[in-house]
């Protein structure tokens, strides 16, 4: 009888192959759980046996020797920080440089997108303490929860004044900047009065990909040690479907692609920009990436000791290393 493995990921659109049974794996059952929030604690749910996990987070389970989870180096989220930095529209500030010594908001500190847009101000030689963040929700809307997780610094790194609304102390022009996964609603309206930070992001983050080689990864896939041990072939059965499912969905996407007026030419751009295999998973494929990211995690006191690639992904390194 084959074994269940219940995922929990966010609602991502190349999921839908799967979700619609298009793809199926074999040797197991895939059941697929969109949730709005990645889980709190996967090791210890009763409910789901794999599912997206925060990079950042799980480093800093790897430093403290926390082996209840077993990532792979499958990253079902990455994506350019440069988009991810907004102001105001008046705003006369242009450049991440220009940032050394203004209010920063941020939606969550240890935030894996969060610690990747920190290092591009780094970059610009704006570092954490150039700078005066401000931690909190992005809108009314979003909860108050603890977002600081321990890392806040008084002085410098605090919860934003009264827990008000990012986005509204941006407008009055408190904050300079905010830092944020996803836009606030309306944040794309001609009259919404914000704009990305760089005006041309895109040509920002391309600089950034032929610099570095890569798109900075967010999110892993994860699954408990135990099934990993009792079914050696799982976590790379399970990475591999999602792949599959990946794939079909982007050579639908390519065929159906008026669902926007202008996602085909997205689609001939990012051809035309970066090699193949920008989204390729996999140790080998992500370890210079992998260690970048663990450079800064220690960098930025995320995590209290160096970690390698190696350190991250312990069984995947040795296959590697075996070929």
């Amino acid at each position: 009888m084959a074994i269940t493995i219940r995922l929990a990921v966010r609602d991502w659109d190349y999921f839908t192959p799967l979700a619609l049974g298009d793809v199926k794996p074999e040797g197991f059952n895939l059941e697929v759980d969109r949730v709005d929030t990645l889980v709190g604690d996967l090791a210890t749910s009763d409910r789901y046996d794999a599912g997206e996990v925060s990079f950042s987070r799980y480093a800093q389970r790897c430093a403290k020797r926390e082996n209840d989870l077993l990532a792979i180096p499958h990253f079902l989220m990455r994506g350019f920080r440069q988009r991810c930095i907004i102001t105001r529209d008046d705003s006369p500030l242009t450049e991440l440089s220009q940032l050394a010594g203004k209010r920063i908001g941020l939606t969550g500190w240890q935030d894996s997108g969060n610690t990747w847009t920190r290092t591009l101000l780094a970059l610009e030689g704006v570092g954490i303490e150039d700078a005066n963040w401000y931690v909190g929700r992005l809108t009314a809307d979003h909860p108050i929860v603890d977002r600081l997780a321990g890392f806040g610094r008084a002085g410098r790194i605090e919860v934003v004044p009264k827990e008000r609304p990012m986005m509204e102390l941006l407008q009055e022009g408190w904050l300079d900047a905010v830092f944020t996964p996803f836009m606030p609603e309306g944040f794309f309206r001609p009259d919404s009065g914000f704009r990305q930070f760089q005006p041309d992001f895109r040509q920002a983050e391309l600089t950034y990909f032929n610099k570095v080689g890569y798109v900075p990864g967010i999110h892993l896939l994860a699954i408990k040690p135990a099934l990993a041990e009792a079914h050696p072939w799982l976590p790379q059965a399970l990475s591999d479907i999602i792949e599959r499912s990946y794939q079909v969905w982007m050579d639908k996407r390519a065929k159906y692609a008026d669902t926007t007026p202008w996602l085909l030419d997205d689609l001939r751009r990012t051809v035309m920009d970066l090699p193949v295999d920008w989204n390729a998973n996999g140790y080998v494929a992500n370890k210079r990436m992998i260690e970048d990211f663990a450079k800064e995690l220690h960098q930025q006191n995320l995590i209290a000791r160096p970690l390698s690639a190696a350190d991250l992904f312990p069984q995947f390194a040795a296959e590697s290393d075996s070929h």
